[in-house]
């Protein structure tokens, strides 16, 4: 079967996954937050022009059951819903809301986060013990080295485990004081088992973030925000993009940062289709690994 075309609109993502013969999307990457939190991030990113350049309206800026109505609509069937701290003392709350989300929500798989502090790695045996299926941590928005010596012993944790950790460290869409795939490399150097997924490919570090896939064999790229018209302007890809991904391509997997993103959804679907068929290597077969199969084996389910 020859790539598809993306869907070009939300309203045609169904009956473009019947195309592909698959079930629904896994989406890694979404954002779920208690609801004073995601109203400080909204707040955030309307002011977006001053913190980034840009303009960044929230593209699905509902109320929970709408959000949760519409990602159903787009044929995600399993996503991950994200949480992260900025401040310490902060974690083991996201981590019980979390939970109880995930736990509640159907499709939805439970999550939790990490922050360097004391208590980390026993807060996330908890979380792990409860049932979280997926970690999060953002360097950025965290303002804090993940080579801190507080969190060695989390990522300890998280290797012997294998619950996938998606690490927001790349220096994207503007660098923080620890961000830097390098700096995230010696966490893996310590670490090399770790089932980390560079959020937004490592975004503009892709060819690191890609040397990182390649050097270690449980780490991944997730797709999120990356190849869309909004990002191109400021993180473009490399022209050899696609070629690239065909040695790690059963490593790249679905993530769209929904509600937050400023386009519609079908459109990191179909930066993802352009890449497929960019390449007959990738094709369908990618397609269906990366929006379905591969995110759901991190996952678990």
């Amino acid at each position: 079967m020859s790539s598809p075309a993306g869907p070009g609109s939300d309203d045609r993502v169904r009956g473009w996954l019947a195309e592909l013969g698959l079930p629904g999307l896994v989406d890694l990457h979404t954002h779920f937050l208690p609801e004073r939190v995601l109203r400080k991030v909204w707040a955030y990113f309307d002011q977006a022009r001053a913190h980034y350049g840009t303009d960044w309206p929230v593209r699905y800026r509902y109320d929970e059951p709408t959000r949760l109505r519409v990602l159903g609509e787009l044929g995600v069937t399993t996503f991950a819903p994200l949480v992260y701290p900025h401040k310490p003392g902060m974690a083991a709350w996201l981590n019980s809301w979390a939970l109880e989300f995930g736990h509640r929500t159907p499709g939805a798989v439970p999550t939790a986060t990490l922050f360097p502090e004391r208590g980390a790695a026993r807060s996330l045996r908890e979380a792990l013990a409860a049932g979280a299926r997926c970690v999060k941590v953002h360097v950025q928005v965290g303002a804090f080295d993940p080579r801190d010596p507080l969190l060695d012993e989390a990522w300890g944790v998280l290797a012997e485990a294998g619950v996938p950790v998606v690490v927001h460290c790349g220096n994207g869409p503007i660098p923080g004081e620890h961000t830097g795939i390098d700096v995230f490399g010696e966490v893996l150097r310590r670490h090399p088992l770790l089932t980390a997924v560079l959020a937004h490919a490592g975004m503009p570090e892709f060819d690191r973030a890609l040397r990182l896939v390649e050097r270690y064999d449980r780490v991944h790229l997730d797709t999120t925000m990356v190849g869309v018209a909004f990002s191109e302007r400021f993180a473009p890809l490399p022209a050899d993009w696609p070629a690239r991904l065909v040695p790690v391509r059963e490593r790249i997997v679905l993530g769209s940062d929904y509600p937050n993103i400023p386009y519609p959804y079908a459109e990191q679907l179909d930066a993802i289709a352009g890449w497929a068929a960019a390449d007959e290597r990738l094709g369908a077969a990618f397609l269906r690994s990366a929006l379905h199969d591969a995110p759901k084996r991190l996952l678990g389910v």
